[in-house]
């Protein structure tokens, strides 16, 4: 199969790149600048050039592929502003790429992240929110997978908040790094909230699934510990730097603060059970204690 993946040089799209490589796909990668196109072709994929917002590109290199996988997003998250323009530039690329592929019967994979629902871990079943900071991409991935009934066999890979590997990555990352700025591994709250993670990839190999064979309209759960308590993550993150670790309120945390203090364990029972999909990668707090000083 031919795949267009935007964000292919990410975190998380590198490693969905070599998944797909590997397992006899091509893929052709958005690429915005000279090193994000020298990193997918030192990978195997072919590059076409422009962001997301760069609609006219994005058109075309969904009409020139057999699936697409949508991964990119800003990386702006220095303001509430910040983070809605990040949300608006996805939604108009996800509308321009389902357009192109309308009656086409093609794959187009999508992200988004796992639900929250109050006193148990989410299901695949449960809606992404419609309400709250990041509520925008729900709406947008929504739209998309509405377009089953149009012709595109569009999923969506729901990513919990931490996607690693190497120690890095997702909220944990975020956390990490805030530690060596500030001399402290801080966490939100009271630390006993949860946040679930998987390896980036093992998170590849479900995008992989999805596209080969997931049904038009479902969602998936990309989880493989279903849920860490933060004081826990932020305790290794201490322990590697030789920090000390405090509690801060969400408001130390920027515009994801109120994000962070949400307890949001999330399950991918369906997900292992109908698509085959078995983790086999490091848990985070195993993954994090590869954290150099």
């Amino acid at each position: 199969m031919r795949v267009f993946i935007t964000g292919a040089t990410g975190l998380i799209g590198s490693a969905v790149t070599v998944e797909l490589l590997s397992a006899g796909h091509s893929v052709t990668a958005l690429a915005r600048s000279d090193a994000s196109a020298a990193k997918a072709e030192a990978a195997g994929a072919e590059v076409i050039r422009g962001g997301l917002a760069d609609l006219d590109v994005l058109r075309a290199g969904a009409e020139g592929a057999d699936g697409v996988i949508h991964l990119a997003f800003g990386n702006d998250f220095s303001s509430s502003e910040a983070l809605e323009r990040n949300i608006a530039e996805e939604s108009a690329a996800l509308d321009a790429i389902g357009q192109t592929l309308l009656g086409t019967g093609r794959p187009l994979v999508t992200v988004s992240g796992t639900p929250f629902v109050p006193g148990r871990a989410s299901t695949e079943a449960d809606p992404v929110p419609a309400e709250g900071p990041v509520a925008g991409r729900g709406v947008s991935v929504n739209r998309a997978l509405a377009l089953a009934g149009r012709g595109v066999r569009a999923s969506a890979v729901r990513l919990p908040r931490t996607v690693h590997r190497d120690g890095d990555g997702g909220f944990a990352g975020f956390l990490t790094r805030m530690a060596r700025q500030a001399g402290v591994a801080a966490y939100p709250g009271d630390g006993t909230q949860r946040w679930p993670a998987v390896h980036a990839l093992d998170a590849a190999v479900l995008f992989r699934l999805a596209l080969e064979r997931a049904p038009g309209g479902t969602a998936w759960h990309a989880v493989a510990d279903e849920g860490d308590a933060v004081r826990d993550i932020a305790a290794v993150i201490g322990r590697r730097l030789g920090l000390p670790v405090e509690s801060r309120p969400a408001e130390a945390f920027g515009p994801l603060g109120a994000v962070f203090v949400v307890d949001q364990p999330a399950s991918s029972a369906r997900t292992r059970a109908e698509l085959g999909w078995t983790p086999t990668h490091p848990s985070l707090l195993d993954d994090l204690e590869t954290i150099e000083p």
